[in-house]
């Protein structure tokens, strides 16, 4: 671990980027440029000290989860991830394998989507950030671990992530699940989550071994879906995907047509926030 490089390279990347850049409100006159310690640690979800020990250079080493947080918050390119991990004395990790970098271009569309649920998904339906309209939606996806951290994985296993679409339509749902992960297995091999999320639920759906074994390859996300929320109902709502170029990270948003009741609903998600969403689980 290089101490500090470590700090000189998080100072000078903290003093580059506006609240604006973060989606933070700008506040009061700033006597320095950038942003502040307790903001970067705010983003990061990580204690202002730990922060501030290791731009000082007396922190502790970093995890590769912390520094995960780390590049997200200050909105590092793929090379300055690589270079951060190096420098805290780890490995950087397989650049489609690593589930806790965010593309920054997909992370500076979100911080300006405040009144759509919007999300930023990995090639295994993992939700690496979501603003408080998808929370509100879709529950705090934060608390999941392991293989559960994958919606794909959850599909098959959890009957609660079933019951957030009409019975109708959970058929397609379940094939294009398998083919998302189909993609990703393609991508990142046996020898990978992607490979272990195969091989547990070959283990425990027969669904699942049935469709695996059509062989069906390709990320889908419908234009036009309802969503059944436990407190208000179905939804009918548009999804728009926008990609990183390697495909490997997409950015979920979803809106309603203007004055349509489905409208009036995303309005009343968020006066509820997840409080009763997280009960009503």
């Amino acid at each position: 671990m290089d101490r500090p490089a470590l700090a000189d390279f998080l100072l000078r990347h903290r003093s580059t980027l506006q609240p604006a850049d973060v989606g933070l409100s700008s506040g009061p006159r700033r006597r320095t440029a950038g942003l502040r310690r307790e903001e970067v640690a705010q983003l990061a979800a990580m204690s202002t000290d730990y922060y501030a020990r290791l731009e000082q250079q007396r922190g502790p080493q970093p995890s590769t989860q912390m520094l995960g947080s780390l590049a997200r918050a200050l909105r590092l390119s793929a090379e300055e991830r690589d270079y951060l991990y190096r420098i805290a004395g780890h490995n950087a990790p397989t650049r489609l394998a690593a589930t806790d970098y965010v593309a920054p271009a997909l992370l500076r569309v979100l911080d300006r989507l405040t009144d759509a649920p919007a999300l930023i998904l990995s090639a295994l339906g993992e939700t690496l950030v979501q603003n408080d309209p998808a929370r509100a939606l879709f529950g705090d996806a934060s608390r999941y671990r392991g293989l559960e951290r994958s919606a794909i994985y959850r599909w098959f296993l959890h009957q609660e992530e079933r019951e957030r679409y009409p019975a109708e339509d959970r058929d397609r749902q379940s094939r294009a699940q398998v083919a998302s992960l189909r993609a990703a297995y393609g991508s990142l091999g046996a020898q990978s989550p992607a490979g272990e999320i195969v091989d547990a639920l070959s283990g425990h759906s027969e669904e699942f071994r049935r469709l695996w074994a059509t062989h069906e390859v390709g990320r889908r996300f419908e234009d036009h879906k309802v969503l059944i929320h436990p407190e208000i109902g179905p939804i009918e709502l548009d999804c728009q995907a926008l990609f990183t170029e390697d495909q490997s990270q997409a950015l979920l948003v979803l809106t309603a047509a203007p004055h349509a009741e489905a409208a009036g609903k995303l309005k009343l998600l968020a006066v509820l926030g997840t409080q009763t969403f997280e009960g009503a689980r």
